[in-house]
């Protein structure tokens, strides 16, 4: 059985900094394209990073480029999203997810996670 999950979100101050985790099991993680994307309420899911399957080329959305990086650790099967310098607009349900092929778009992904919620706040 495929399945992905998430943890390490949680509470931060702004400026802060969390690293997310996405786990694979029935499957080996390094072989598909990961996307992290988030949602906020009210707001279209949007994707954040992701990381091909082959040379590891990241891609990142204009918002979170400088602050956030995406790498694999292959030996525990597991996509990791270090998130620096957090700010309030950061708030949202991350979910990691993978595909067929690289993209930023949420609808070229397969398989998901069931999400960690990060709530950046004072």
């Amino acid at each position: 059985q495929v399945e992905l999950v998430e943890s390490g979100g949680g509470l931060v101050q702004p400026g802060g900094s969390l690293r997310l985790s996405c786990a694979a099991s029935g499957f080996t993680l390094d072989n598909y394209p990961i996307g992290w994307f988030r949602q906020a309420p009210g707001k279209e899911r949007e994707g954040v990073s992701c990381i091909s399957s082959s040379y590891g080329s990241t891609y990142y959305a204009d918002s979170v480029k400088g602050r956030f990086t995406i790498y694999r650790d292959n030996a525990k099967n597991t996509v990791y999203l270090q998130m620096n310098s957090l700010k309030s607009e950061d708030t949202a349900a991350y979910y990691c997810a993978a595909a067929s092929r690289t993209s930023m778009r949420a609808d070229a992904y397969d398989y998901w996670g069931q999400g960690t919620q990060v709530t950046v706040s004072s």
